[in-house]
């Protein structure tokens, strides 16, 4: 992901202050804050190649930001004596399930995945590189930072343990710590598989997820029939995200049609087929609608994907903003930092409030609008944990190096490197 942007050829300085112009000094430091993020943001947006489609990168970030701020809306440790047992709101209070429909979006990100997985095998392969060269440094780039939150949960489960902690709390903690690794897994195995799917239609995996349901819910199939749906229900995004490669979804209609047929066929499953209204599991819950997908999630995401390419022209305008724009690289170069350790930064947070006995919304049962609003104001320091969780592990995203760590690169591109196009991550 550190090859998000690329120097340009040239270097355009500022000219240099007048002798004679009048001094504006800041009254404080923080006046300075704000200029120095704008000439930082305007580097970034300098040094951005003009031929990239940002509406992909600001598409990816607001897919990982709903996952995190999905999480922790919806997920809740509640301290009970000296044990913490996982609970979630939408368990005590089911009208909030369209909370799960805003921030449930990772069909989203296997769409991007699939575009810009498809368009860079196509790249490496016109510059001739080859397949297990290019497979391998995708992947290096995913599982690179998943042995620092291995090494950190493996280190902390057994020292909780030790200290007497109860089984039960420190198999919940983990559970959370690490429940993000199924999503790298399935997202590996689609990006192997990408040159065989460059050019499957979506429809093929969708009739997979059609007929699982019907087996499982219809026929009274094995309910572990289910999980054939966990490769095939994401299948359909990221197979979606090659047609946009191809140049099929360039046509707003596309997009219309992905999200009314989908919004209408996920109502009439909710409403007629009995699917749970939720988009996320819920503790408790006979059927869980992602996990394994359902076929009510797959529709959900095929409306989400048909509004995220309805969007495109307008985020590619958002993203002429230097600000906005360097915020959306920052969060694309540290995707994987923040979707591993967010859930880490959630359980530092409640651990440590425990040392001011039960806090609402941070402890307490999730029962009520008063919980939601004390978890909203959480939420700030759930941010501040994840920016210190950041700054600690993301070297392990970038490979340690300082070249491969900097988000604007200042040495001039070769020849052949400037005839290649964009890099897309």
């Amino acid at each position: 992901m550190t090859d998000l942007i690329r120097a340009p050829r040239t270097t355009i300085s500022p000219p240099p202050a007048s002798p004679h112009a009048p001094r504006r000094d800041a009254p404080s430091g923080v006046a300075r804050i704000p200029r120095a993020f704008r000439r930082t943001a305007e580097r970034i947006d300098a040094a951005t190649p003009a031929e990239r489609d940002r509406a992909v990168d600001a598409l990816r970030a607001l897919a990982v930001l709903g996952v995190v701020l999905g999480h922790w809306l919806v997920t809740a440790l509640v301290a009970d004596g000296a044990s913490l047992r996982a609970a979630s709101p939408l368990g005590e209070m089911p009208w909030l399930a369209p909370v799960s429909w805003v921030f449930q979006t990772l069909a989203v990100f296997f769409l991007v995945g699939g575009h810009v997985a498809t368009r860079g095998y196509e790249s490496a392969r016109a510059r001739g590189v080859s397949y297990g060269r290019w497979l391998g440094a995708r992947l290096a780039r995913l599982f690179r930072p998943v042995a620092a939150v291995l090494t950190l949960w493996t280190v902390t489960a057994g020292l909780l343990l030790l200290t007497g902690a109860e089984f039960g709390t420190v198999h919940t903690l983990v559970k959370l710590a690490l429940s993000p690794l199924w999503f790298l897994l399935v997202f590996a195995a689609l990006t192997a598989a990408t040159p065989l799917l460059a050019r499957l239609h979506p429809l093929w995996p969708l009739a997979v997820v059609l007929h699982v349901d019907l087996l499982r819910f219809g026929l009274g199939a094995p309910a572990w029939l289910g999980w054939l749906n966990l490769a095939a229900g994401w299948l359909v995004p990221y197979t979606l995200g090659a047609a946009w490669t191809r140049g099929e979804l360039d046509h707003r209609r596309a997009g219309r049609l992905l999200l009314v047929g989908g919004a209408a066929a996920t109502s009439a499953l909710v409403a007629w087929a009995g699917y749970p209204a939720s988009m996320v599991g819920v503790p408790g819950a006979e059927v869980s609608n992602l996990n394994p997908p359902t076929l009510a999630a797959v529709t959900f995401g095929l409306a989400q994907c048909g509004l995220a390419l309805l969007l495109r022209e307008r985020l590619r305008r958002a993203m002429r903003g230097p600000v906005v724009w360097a915020a959306v690289a920052l969060v694309n170069l540290s995707a994987m930092t923040i979707f591993l350790w967010h859930q880490t930064a959630l359980m530092a947070t409640t651990a440590t409030g425990l040392l001011a006995g039960r806090l609402p919304g941070l402890h307490t049962l999730p029962d009520g609008l008063g919980w939601v609003a004390a978890r909203l104001m959480w939420l700030p320091l759930f941010t501040l944990a994840l920016a210190g969780c950041w700054a600690a592990f993301r070297a392990c995203e970038r490979g340690g190096g300082r070249r491969r760590g900097r988000v604007v690169r200042t040495h001039r591109p070769s020849a052949s490197a400037a005839t290649e196009g964009p890099r897309h991550v």
